[in-house]
């Protein structure tokens, strides 16, 4: 499933930096202005959103993020942006100051099974 590679590497800050670039357009420059409004680089905050993502989702926003990137020329950014999107407008995310930058990404239990 391309949301276990989402996860897996969007989940580090660097990697969710430049897939934030490579998305590129308004979306970018929106989600950069985002996540310097919390005082956050857009790294640090896709990668945060990343593992929210995979700490909370249930099974149907894991395949329907799976459905979504399926046929699409670029799957893992066009997953990232729908995660992204999805959590920034849902106000489902936890308050900033209780994430942890450096915490570890609990996984969705067929998640386990691709390690």
């Amino acid at each position: 499933m391309i949301v276990h590679e989402i996860v897996a590497t969007c989940s580090n800050p660097h990697v969710a930096r430049a897939a934030v670039a490579s998305i590129g357009g308004d979306f970018a420059r929106r989600f950069s202005r985002d996540a310097s409004d919390r005082n956050l680089s857009s790294g640090h905050l896709a990668s945060r959103l990343v593992r929210d993502f995979a700490r909370n989702a249930d099974e149907q926003d894991w395949d329907e993020i799976d459905e979504a990137t399926r046929g699409v020329d670029m799957p893992i950014l066009s997953g990232l942006r729908i995660i992204l999107e999805r959590s920034l407008t849902a106000d489902a995310v936890e308050p900033l100051a209780n994430w942890s930058i450096t915490g570890g990404v609990q996984r969705h239990q067929s998640w386990r099974n691709c390690l």
